[in-house]
């Protein structure tokens, strides 16, 4: 907690945080337009609590704050004075679902306010755009009112609604995948048209070829220490499975009449969508309860048996930091940055993250009497983006987050333990099934529906 109270304080003193609406213009804000920078600031909260959640579930420190004299209960104590904390609520798994509860109904309480939001005119856009320090405290209440939450069923209840919500976000996050790789492949390819540079060409060739080898390593990889001959059964067919989608989506891809209809689709984004299909596959793997078929980071590079016992023989072993949280996280501060400052050309993408056309590029900041640069306010005439939608993307990305942290382990109330589940296994594999289908939609829906715009 101190940590969290900490940053807030440090975060509060930026200029860019404490003006009232609109927004002061900083160094650090890279566009003047005040959507932007609203989007930006409103990541940056959730990045502040996902760090405060990273330092919370680190190794060891639960054995450090016990040092802190008379903090926490079993620790150092101070002659005449009882320790009275619980330091088990602050540091593990109990302070990630904490903290991501606090950071949920933040965004889910300014999602509910900005609902029909039109344009900066509304007296609500005042609060979207500005009252950042007040905002800060708002959310640093929330955080304080969630630790002392009794334990019983909350954390089995808010675990359910961290699966759904995180179901939910990486969906979103295939959308905004497909719409960068479109997005970076139509800007390549009319670079090479325009400037008759082969380099750009040469470039789309060899991350599409590079992609392409990344996923197939890893189908290999899978099959070598994801499976057993006699056992691994739902392994072989989500592997197989996906290899197979992803083999379709590829030929579709590049078949004349999906060309014709859509000249900017291609083998780079079926490449990309391919990789993160297996990233999916992977992460969805190391969920399985059956250590046999979950072979840990740790055995894998030192060679170590992984036939020894399954996960039910210790349930209460988590393994908090492995390569796929990781992955996970990089891929979510990508999206999430994407998702702030993103300008889609694509009007169909625009429609489904109900954000206007071009909103988000840059202008020129307003220079005040007093000399201070200042956000351009870009939404008097309407919104660029949905407010009420943007909260609630962060929403579930606070879900997402507090399920990658805890590696998607179901909390056990009865034992106090946290085991691996096969419903996470499930959603996982779903959602990449549904991703699947939501790309090859991209591509044949032009043909289906000729009369629609989907450029």
């Amino acid at each position: 907690m101190g940590a969290c109270l900490a940053l807030c304080s440090l975060a509060s003193c930026a200029s860019c945080l404490c003006g009232s609406a609109p927004c002061l213009l900083c160094g650090c804000c890279p566009s003047s337009n005040n959507s932007t920078i609203t989007r930006l600031v409103f990541s940056f909260f959730l990045l502040l609590g996902t760090m405060v959640s990273v330092i919370m579930i680190l190794p060891g420190m639960e054995t450090q704050l016990r040092k802190i004299p008379g903090f926490c209960q079993g620790g150092t104590t101070i002659p005449g004075i009882e320790n009275q904390f619980n330091c088990d609520v602050i540091v593990g798994y109990k302070s990630v679902y904490r903290m991501c509860f606090a950071m949920a109904c933040f965004f889910f309480l300014f999602s509910a306010i900005m609902i029909r939001v039109r344009s900066s005119k509304d007296p609500r856009a005042a609060l979207q755009n500005g009252f950042w320090f007040f905002k800060f405290l708002i959310l640093v209440g929330i955080t304080v009112g969630a630790f002392f939450i009794p334990d019983g069923t909350f954390h089995t209840v808010w675990f359910y609604f961290g699966v759904v919500g995180s179901f939910i976000f990486i969906l979103i996050q295939l959308i905004l995948l497909i719409d960068f790789a479109h997005s970076w492949n139509k800007i390549w390819v009319e670079n090479a048209e325009n400037t008759d540079n082969k380099c750009w060409f040469a470039g789309l060739l060899s991350f599409t070829v590079l992609q392409y080898a990344l996923a197939i390593t890893a189908v290999v990889l899978f099959y070598i220490h994801y499976t057993q001959p006699d056992d691994c059964t739902e392994h072989k067919v989500f592997i197989s499975l996906n290899l197979i989608f992803c083999i379709i989506i590829s030929v579709v891809s590049i078949l004349p009449k999906i060309q014709e209809a859509q000249p900017h689709s291609g083998l780079l984004q079926a490449s990309l969508i391919s990789l993160y299909t297996m990233y999916v596959t992977w992460s969805a793997m190391t969920n399985n309860p059956n250590r046999k078929c979950n072979p840990s980071l740790l055995s894998l590079v030192s060679n170590v048996s992984n036939s020894e016992p399954s996960g039910d023989s210790n349930p209460g072993q988590v393994q908090w930091w492995d390569a796929q949280g990781i992955v996970g996280l990089i891929i979510f501060l990508f999206c999430t940055l994407y998702a702030s400052i993103r300008s889609s050309s694509n009007t169909q993408v625009n429609k489904l993250m109900q954000t206007e056309e071009g909103g988000g590029s840059g202008g020129e900041g307003v220079v005040g009497e007093d000399g201070i640069r200042r956000a351009v306010d870009n939404e008097e005439e309407g919104v660029t983006y949905s407010y009420s939608f943007f909260h609630f993307h962060l929403f579930l990305a606070s879900l997402y987050i507090m399920m990658t942290l805890t590696n998607w382990y179901q909390p056990d109330t009865t034992t106090q333990a946290m085991q691996s589940s096969m419903p996470a296994v499930w959603v996982k594999m779903s959602s990449s099934w549904l991703g699947l289908g939501l790309y090859l939609w991209t591509l044949i829906a032009p043909l289906i529906f000729p009369d629609r715009d989907f450029n």
